[in-house]
């Protein structure tokens, strides 16, 4: 294997320099694929992958016409999945054994409590790597513990004056508290993704109202027993609504009937213990294979 180094082309932008080790990755991942434009140094122009003899394994698509120049900007459909969408969809994977002793640590860690939002950047900084998204290779997080240390210390102060006092008013503080600590969550999250060690520059704008709204929605559809999951994906495709800063447009295009029967299933399964990793995988596999970038005003059905 060569020490060069590999530019390839997402979205219409430069993505690289990265190692032949590295570019090779990617390719077994399917970020790159065989008619992804790439440059190296000794080129005369940018090629597509598939072009180049000994890049890409065995039984590729067939070569076609190198497209010389800069890298232009990738047509609808320019990615696979995503049912059809431009961007195409994510995923994630992850080895059983690493996500069953992670998990562990994360569920000790938070338990007891102070070491909590540590163990949750430490969590994050494995997981969040796993996921794959098209044009944004090597996905990272760059959120530090401390900037969540004060929401985090704030509610434990307010579970343990509610564990104290026994109020109901206390009580149903604590339950406001936790879901908007969630949202406060997911407003910092989204705020540190990066790709290759730079931030995104993407935000959540949804507002706090709505996600009480909707996780107050959540607990009340449960009395209807599958009303549920047609609430649950209604909240992540708001979510997704509400992620700015991005060229593509964020969309989950899961239905509520997909969503429950596979909640089923899950629910089922983990009744017997030892299946609940390879479930949880299943599921977040799902969910990401479900959420798609796709031209800014497309509409998911559904």
């Amino acid at each position: 294997m060569s020490n060069r180094s590999w530019f390839y082309a997402a979205n219409g932008q430069q993505q690289g320099p990265f190692p032949e080790a590295q570019l090779r990755d990617f390719i077994t991942r399917g970020t790159v694929r065989a008619d992804t434009l790439v440059w190296s140094e000794g080129m005369s122009g940018w090629q597509r992958a598939g072009d180049i003899p000994g890049l890409m394994p065995a039984g590729g698509a067939p070569p076609t016409v190198p497209q010389p120049g800069g890298p232009p900007p990738m047509s609808a459909g320019g990615y696979g999945g995503g049912g059809g969408y431009a961007g195409g969809a994510l995923s994630i994977d992850f080895g059983i054994l690493e996500f069953v002793w992670r998990s562990l640590v994360l569920v000790i860690g938070m338990g007891l409590i102070i070491p909590g939002p540590w163990v949750l950047v430490w969590y994050l900084n494995w997981l969040v790597p796993c996921v794959q998204v098209p044009g944004r290779p090597n996905l990272g997080f760059t959120g530090t513990a401390m900037a969540i240390v004060p929401w985090w210390f704030g509610f434990i102060a307010v579970v343990i004056a509610v564990a104290f006092l026994g109020s109901e008013i206390l009580s149903n503080l604590m339950n406001l508290a936790q879901i908007v600590l969630y949202w406060l969550f997911a407003k910092w999250f989204i705020a540190n993704l990066a790709s290759n060690g730079q931030p995104l520059g993407l935000s959540f704008t949804g507002s706090v109202w709505a996600y009480i709204g909707y996780s107050i929605l959540a607990v009340l559809a449960i009395f209807t027993i599958i009303g549920w999951a047609w609430v649950y994906v209604a909240m992540i495709r708001w979510f997704c609504r509400n992620i700015q800063g991005t060229q593509r447009e964020v969309l989950f295009i899961g239905t509520g009937l997909e969503f429950l029967w596979r909640a089923i299933v899950a629910l089922i399964a983990s009744f017997f213990i030892i299946p609940i990793p390879w479930v949880w995988r299943w599921m977040y596999q799902w969910i990401a294979s479900q959420t798609v970038l796709a031209e800014r005003g497309t509409h998911a059905n559904g």
